[in-house]
Formats: C-alpha cells, structure tokens, sequence
C-alpha cells in the first residue's frame, strides 16, 4: 500500500465517528428529491471545513453543489447522493415499524452513498495535502437520483465537461464493481381533460378523463408483446376522480419506459405516445404530455472496476458484531428465501449459488457482467457518457434484500451500514489516489472509455428548456 493510501485510510478510521453521524443524521432527514435542504447543507458545511471551495444552486438545483479541492489536472469526481424515497419511513429495528407512517425514507441508502463519497474526497484531500499530489478532487453533491434525475440535469449544463474520470459508490447487498450496463429510461406523466357530468342522471353529458387514462393503460398492455425482451414499461394512476357518481373531468398517470438502449427508448416511447392520443380520440377528451425526465444507458470501465475491487481486497471486508449478527438475522426472517434466491440467480454472479446460506457478502468477486444489462436505471449513466465512470457496491444489507423496502432502510441506520459506509469510504479515496498518482491508470480508463463509447454521441435527453422541477412534490399533492 502506498504511503498516501495508508495516509487517506488512517484519517477515515481517525474519523468514523464523525461520517457515521453524518450519515445517520441524513438518514433522520429522509428528504425527498430537490428538497434535501438539511442533507446537502450537513454535506456543504463539512466540505467547508476541510478546506473545500463549493458552488451552490448547480444547475438551477438549490440542493446541488460542487465542492473542489485543488486546482490543476487531474480532476477526479466523486459522486454523492441524499435523497430518500417517499412512504418508506421505517425504525431502526429488524421488523416492519414506521418512524411516521406515509413519511419518507431512506431505502437505498442514499444516507450512505452522501456520507462515503464525502469522506473519500476528504480523505484524498488531506493525502494530497500531506504528499504534494497534483489534481483536483471535485466531490459532487447530486440531488433526486431516485426520481427526477438530478445528475441529468448537471451533465446536461456541462458541469461534468472537464472531468478526467469519475467514482460513485452504491450500498447493497453485495461488495464488487460490476460491468453491466443499465436501461435508459423516460418518464412522463399523461394529463386528460375531459368534462364532467352527474354519472347516474347525465352519464351522456360525460366525457371521461378516467377512461381515457384506462384505455391508454390497455393499449399500453397489450403493447408489451411487440417490444423487445428487455425493455420495461410501468405506470402508476396518480389522479382518477373525486367520486364515482361524478364523470371525472381530469385524469393523470405517470409513466416510465425503459430500454437498454437510448433510441430503443424513443421508439417504444413514440408508441406510447400513440396510444395516448388514441385513448383520447376514443372518450373525446384531451391528453397534454409531461415530460419529467430522461436518462441513458450505462457506460462501464473494467480499468475502474478493477482498480475498486483490488482496492477492497487491500483493505478487507467488514468484520460484524455479536449484535450486529442478530439483527441480521432478524431481518433474514422478513424475507422469503425463495426470494433470496431468485435476487441471487438475477445478479449472475459467478458462483451465486454459494450464496444461498450465507447471511452477509464477505467476498469480493472479480468484475463480472460483461455483455448483461440490469433492469434498472440511474442517473449515474450519464455521467458515465461524459467521462470514465464506476459505481461500485459494499455489502450493506444482508443478502437478499430487496431495494426501496423497509428493511434496506432499517439496515442502512445501523451497524451493517456503518460498516459499509467506513469500507466504501476507504475503497474511493484509496481509488481516488491511484488514480491522482497513476498516469497510465487514467490513460487506460480513459482508453476503454472511448472504445466502448464507439464514436457515439450523447445529447440530452432533456429538452434545454425544461428546467429542474422544483415545485414537484406540491404538485403531486
């Protein structure tokens, strides 16, 4: 290990009491996307403390910020997120309890990827300080991944322009830096209008947004015979009516489609786009569109991915506690193991099946996945267009727990997210330093970067007028 390595690893063990708090306190703030006033503040002020230079409100976003240290190339990136999902609001305890029933909480453990993408950059701050390295660690603050794509927003401005490469850390259930890509997505909601009238005495006086909104639900269903395997469309009814003896005047449903490729995306997106238009034509009402938000496909780096996972056999897994073992266990009660299985068979990790027993991730494969595309879909794929990208995992839940639940939320306040959130930390800053200090590191990455691009070009999915939705949650009331 280098003496800078060991210098930026040393302060984040001199530290862990301080990141720990700071990822429980936003894991309390459970903010929703684009209003994370309290996290990203916690956030900023610590940046600040250690000597970092922020830019806050990036990219028309009060909640995003950029904080740097260092002035010369090269510039690495270190992502950080802190948004919560709504309804998820859950005790630290190892059963389904609510802290406040409908609130939001933090099921992907966002509260950990803020808090360890901070304690990286500072961390290779000071090991820069100390050792005269030349760079700049840029860390930034990327708000409403789950939902409205805050990162999207920020690439599309150009805040990611002269980035050299970049490092996101994910909790999960498992410890690694895989190689599959992601699905570039859309999302876009559906406004009908049609006219209301008494449902019993004037039926025919009626035209109703509902059914409009039922019939585009239809021709969408039966649309999903004629895409492509791996392509994902799912909606939600957001608005259907006030009462059933009054003929709706107004509907709204929010849709996502998604597809491992960015015109993929467009084509199937297009026939949605028909079939609403058709369900307006047939209740004689009218559809207006809203589009929320786009995203690409993921670009991996098996330089990057490499880099994390020998990092992580450098510094070891997490050992647990007695205790910690226990509410391991407990959780593990709350889910099915035919559950657990098919979440292993679906990763395709080599060797999965010697999972199956285990409780917790104590391994760390080798970069796995090439080829293969995970069905879900994140903001850190556009990034990944712009510069060299990974988004590596650390095992902070125990296998087998699903995202967006409850108990990723339990887990992610406790010891198994303390653990995660101290290895993570330690894997980014010590990845940061190689490649600060590795010339031919970053020629590599950047290399593959380019070849996997294929000449290909990204333009934004989103339109230059549209501008973050900050007034997004008071609308949805």
């Amino acid at each position: 290990m280098s003496s800078e390595k060991e210098y930026a690893i040393s302060w984040i063990d001199s530290n862990r009491d301080r990141i720990v708090e700071i990822s429980d306190k936003i894991w309390s703030f459970a903010e929703l996307g684009l209003v994370e006033y309290k996290s990203s503040s916690l956030l900023i002020n610590e940046l600040k403390k250690h000597g970092f230079r922020v830019e806050r409100g990036v990219a028309g976003m009060p909640t995003a910020f950029i904080a740097s240290y260092g002035e010369s190339k090269p510039i690495i990136a270190v992502l950080g997120e802190y948004d919560a999902l709504p309804g998820l609001s859950q005790k630290k305890v190892p059963r389904k309890e609510p802290l406040e029933p409908g609130k939001p909480g933090h099921g992907c453990g966002h509260n950990i990827y803020g808090a360890s993408g901070a304690a990286a950059a500072i961390a290779a701050r000071y090991a820069m300080e100390k050792y005269g390295v030349k760079g700049t660690v840029r860390f930034y603050g990327c708000p409403a991944e789950e939902n409205l794509s805050g990162k999207v927003f920020m690439v599309r401005d150009g805040y990611f322009r002269d980035v050299d490469a970049v490092i996101g850390h994910h909790p999960g259930t498992m410890n690694g830096a895989n190689l599959k890509s992601s699905l570039a997505l859309n999302s876009v909601k559906f406004h009908f209008y049609g006219k209301s009238a008494h449902a019993g005495g004037s039926p025919d006086q009626g035209r109703s947004a509902l059914d409009a909104v039922e019939l585009m639900n239809v021709g969408v269903n039966f649309l999903r015979e004629h895409v492509i395997q791996d392509a994902r469309i799912h909606y939600i009814i957001e608005s259907g009516g006030d009462q059933p003896n009054i003929v709706p005047d107004y509907a709204r449903s929010w849709y996502y489609v998604r597809a491992p490729e960015r015109e993929q995306v467009e084509f199937i997106y297009g026939w949605v786009l028909d079939i609403a238009e058709g369900a307006a034509k047939m209740t004689r009402t009218r559809v207006k569109y809203e589009f929320i938000g786009g995203l690409y496909n993921m670009i991996p780096n098996r330089v990057l991915s490499e880099t994390v996972v020998k990092n992580m056999r450098m510094i070891e897994p997490p050992k647990y506690s007695d205790e910690e073992i226990e509410f391991a266990k407990e959780i593990a009660k709350s889910i099915p193991p035919e559950m657990k299985i098919e979440a292993l068979r679906r990763s395709k990790r080599p060797g999965w099946e010697k999972l199956i027993d285990k409780l917790i991730d104590d391994e760390i494969p080798d970069p796995w996945g090439e080829g293969e595309v995970s069905h879900g879909s994140t903001d850190v794929a556009d990034v990944s267009w712009q510069a060299p990208t990974v988004e590596f995992s650390t095992a902070a839940w125990i296998l087998g727990t699903p995202a967006h639940s409850w108990q990723a939320v339990a887990q992610s306040g406790v010891g198994l997210g303390h653990k995660s959130l101290i290895f993570a930390a330690k894997t980014a800053a010590a990845t940061i330093i190689d490649l600060m200090t590795n010339e031919d590191l970053l020629k590599s990455a950047k290399k593959e970067y380019e070849e996997r691009l294929r000449g290909r070009k990204y333009k934004s999915p989103i339109p230059p007028d549209i501008k973050p939705p900050l007034d997004f949650w008071e609308k949805a009331k």
